[in-house]
């Protein structure tokens, strides 16, 4: 059993390392971003694939979704701290080659998970599912109520005009990582999921205008 680790932060990789050394059968290998993903999953097709979404270089689930089909054979396992109910449910629709695990989970459902995955099923983590069935909410936040620090609001702006992260972080002198979180939390805050629907709340809230965003 072939599993890529496909996660930035070392002690989330040393942990699942760690699992999976307990694991009869598995070999892990790392990913270090999208590219080296790709070039693994083509020469092993039928891998898990541990995936922290947020912090790794895929735009959006629309991105995310061409992956998953790209490599049917692949199972695929978001592990995240954060990820918004919608996106949730959009994984779930990819088929039961997909499983969400939040890294608060225990080691008990980490295994579990990883044991699911193996046998091409779909696993949600408890505190997921709880999340899922909760009832209703309203998952749109007024503009008013959206508390994004002024670190936030430049690089929404920037990735609204279109910059891809690694052009913000070159042009912030920051880590890719720094503002891939950063980006994370914008997306959590703002309750949307992918670049065109931050773009559309930078527009509402006059962060750029439309002549500029079509430039």
């Amino acid at each position: 059993m072939n599993i890529i680790l496909s996660d930035n932060q070392d002690i989330t990789r040393a942990g699942m390392q760690f699992i999976l050394s307990s694991v009869e059968g598995a070999e892990s290998r790392q990913a270090d971003d999208k590219y080296e993903l790709m070039e693994q999953l083509r020469q092993h097709p039928d891998s898990i694939v541990v995936l922290d979404y947020t912090l790794f270089d895929i735009n959006d689930v629309e991105e995310l979704q061409i992956l998953h089909d790209r490599f049917p054979l692949a199972r695929w396992i978001l592990f995240s701290v954060d990820l918004s109910i919608d996106f949730v449910r959009r994984v779930i629709a990819m088929g039961n080659n997909c499983s969400v695990l939040l890294k608060e989970s225990s080691m008990h459902e980490i295994r579990e998970c990883i044991g699911y995955a193996s046998r091409r099923q779909r696993y949600i983590c408890q505190r997921t599912a709880e999340m899922l069935f909760a009832p209703s909410s309203v998952s749109s936040q007024d503009e008013e109520d959206v508390k994004l620090t002024r670190t936030e609001t430049e690089i929404l702006k920037d990735i609204a005009l279109g910059m891809t992260t690694k052009e913000i972080a070159e042009k912030r002198f920051s880590s890719f990582h720094t503002v891939n979180t950063h980006r994370k939390n914008i997306f959590r805050k703002l309750g949307v999921n992918n670049v065109h629907e931050a773009t559309k709340y930078a527009l509402r809230a006059g962060l750029i205008d439309s002549a500029e965003y079509y430039i």
